[in-house]
């Protein structure tokens, strides 16, 4: 009889905050690895790893432990969290969590481009000094030019809810190409051109060293200064130094960021003060019921390792991103 494969959960102690993990018990040995030392000592024979929680400092030190290991599972859409080169370079299969956080991060970005253009942002901070802010009239979203850079499962979902609501959907992706969702699909030297037409542009790529720092001093002049940045991507790849400075000149009308490139968000940092800028903690995707969905793309995969199918949601981990 074949033994079932052995799974270490990393970081977790238990099943406590995994709802539906002791389902993955009767097809394999579980393993909670809650701390480092715990990890080290539950590698040596094991097939798989579900990164939940876990510390990619920790994994990379481990790794010449991980003898047996045929499988990681991210518990995450961006893998920059987990992937190492040791782990890159092998042959071990990584899988991510892709399209568990699609709507509920595009959801967001329809609430912060609704919160810019009809004011709820000011609103909200007159609401606390008591102040009637009558002097401003509010925008319309319908008819304004969207343009997702990062066309991907995010970037998709929150261009079909974009185009819903009258705007114009375009997008920039690693080629050109024709797609039945945006008006146009460019290339990156076509970036500077459709960043100049754009009313609202949305970062929605993963970080990858092709993507760090994409938006530069150069992204941002390129854009109008009625435009708007929003960024649901990887803090890194936007030079923050670059965009606080379009901002406090007034070359961008403002900006609604979930992510930065230090969190959290250092107190000293001038995002916070801006008032054309909307700071986020990095939760627009923790939807409520999000680790139950991890968790079944997790057991569908585990199904899937154990029985010797191809699993769902592979990483090209030498490029960093999901395939597909």
């Amino acid at each position: 009889m074949t033994e079932p494969p052995v799974v270490v959960v990393w970081r977790a102690a238990n099943a406590d905050h995994l709802p539906g993990i002791e389902a993955a018990g009767a097809v394999a040995e579980v393993r909670f690895a809650p701390d480092a030392t715990t990890l080290r000592s539950a590698l040596g024979d094991a097939d798989a790893v579900f990164f939940f929680h876990g510390s990619k400092p920790d994994l990379e030190e481990a790794w010449p432990l991980a003898t047996t290991l045929r499988w990681v599972q991210s518990a995450s859409d961006g893998v920059d969290g987990l992937l190492f080169p040791a782990l890159a370079q092998s042959d071990v299969v990584v899988t991510n969590a892709r399209g568990v956080f699609d709507d509920a991060i595009a959801e967001w970005v329809i609430g912060a481009m609704l919160a810019m253009v009809t004011g709820l942002d000011r609103s909200l901070v007159s609401q606390t000094e008591r102040r009637w802010d009558d002097d401003r009239g509010t925008e319309r979203l319908a008819g304004k030019r969207f343009l997702a850079v990062g066309p991907g499962p995010i970037g998709r979902a929150a261009a079909r809810r974009a185009r819903d609501l009258g705007m114009a959907v375009a997008a920039v992706g690693r080629a050109p190409r024709h797609d039945d969702l945006f008006e146009r699909i460019g290339g990156p030297g076509d970036l500077y051109a459709m960043l100049a037409e754009a009313d609202v542009v949305l970062d929605a790529l993963q970080l990858s060293p092709g993507t760090r720092h994409f938006f530069d001093a150069d992204a941002f002049a390129a854009m109008k200064p009625t435009a708007r940045f929003l960024n649901v991507g990887r803090g890194a790849t936007v030079d923050e130094a670059a965009l606080v400075h379009a901002l406090e000149r007034g070359a961008l009308r403002g900006a609604a960021l979930d992510v930065f490139e230090e969190e959290p968000l250092l107190p000293t940092s001038p995002l916070w003060m801006l008032p054309t800028v909307i700071v986020s903690p990095h939760i627009c995707g923790d939807f409520d019921g999000w680790e139950r969905a991890v968790v079944d793309v997790f057991l569908d995969n585990l199904g899937r390792f154990v029985r010797g199918e191809t699993l769902r949601n592979r990483v090209d981990t030498r490029a960093g991103f999901g395939i597909g």
